[in-house]
């Protein structure tokens, strides 16, 4: 299914196992499957996913989690968004110290690992080279987590953007999904908050920015760990639920 037909689509599960069989952006796909071919030494025996990653976590969650797009030798190995890589150890042992999730490793899909209240997604769903989605590869892909939004549009309550690319990528989605984005744009920094009420008089949506959990911030100190819990536990408290202090 190309992308522009995720519309069609009925219910989350489906988009999840739909995406996977993406094909639309040809750089991508020959990207992600170079990487599968060449391996990194320490994965020689592993037998990587290569395919298009789906988000992950419950369909009913109220915190929503937007990265980037899979690492070519971490998602695109392991077949789950932020799982096998230096990113997804720092995210995912934070969720687990706040009571988010149920395990604070996160090895390859089917570990059984679990998210509570928490959806985690990217709007590009391939590795690219150098981290670097073109924006037209960024706009191909949009419709699949525009969809998401639209199934996550009944208890979503807060989405955290995990960079500016993520930040810029979600404004124009989110303004098709329902809530209003405020002229001027809202700016991404760390912290950044805007508040989106709902066109329709539903349920306002609140975007908070915080810098992507990348070795190239975590290892420099720019994102500590204290500053990703300090900041993951209050958008979690804004979508209703209960943070471990």
């Amino acid at each position: 299914m190309h992308p522009a037909e995720a519309h069609l689509l009925s219910d989350l599960e489906t988009l999840d196992r739909e995406v996977t069989h993406c094909r639309a952006c040809p750089r991508l796909v020959a990207w992600r499957e170079e990487a599968a071919r060449v391996k990194r030494r320490a994965y020689q025996d592993w037998d990587y996913w290569a395919r298009p990653v789906p988000g992950f976590g419950p369909p009913d969650a109220s915190l929503l989690l937007v990265g980037l797009a899979p690492a070519a030798h971490g998602a695109n190995r392991t077949g789950r968004i932020f799982t096998g890589d230096p990113s997804g150890d720092v995210l995912y042992r934070t969720l687990h110290g706040l009571g988010l999730a149920n395990r604070p490793e996160s090895v390859v899909h089917g570990d059984g690992l679990e998210l509570y209240g928490v959806r985690i997604t990217d709007p590009v769903r391939c590795a690219p080279p150098d981290n670097k989605p073109s924006t037209e590869e960024r706009d191909t892909c949009r419709p699949w987590i525009a969809r998401e939004l639209d199934f996550l549009r009944p208890t979503v309550r807060t989405v955290v953007a995990l960079g500016g690319f993520a930040w810029q990528a979600l404004l124009p989605i989110l303004a098709g999904a329902g809530w209003q984005v405020p002229r001027p744009r809202p700016r991404f920094g760390h912290g950044a908050v805007a508040d989106l009420p709902a066109a329709d008089g539903g349920p306002p949506l609140k975007l908070i920015g915080c810098y992507h959990v990348s070795p190239r911030n975590t290892y420099t100190g720019r994102l500590t760990v204290p500053m990703l819990r300090e900041l993951l536990a209050e958008a979690a408290r804004s979508a209703g639920l209960e943070p471990v202090e």
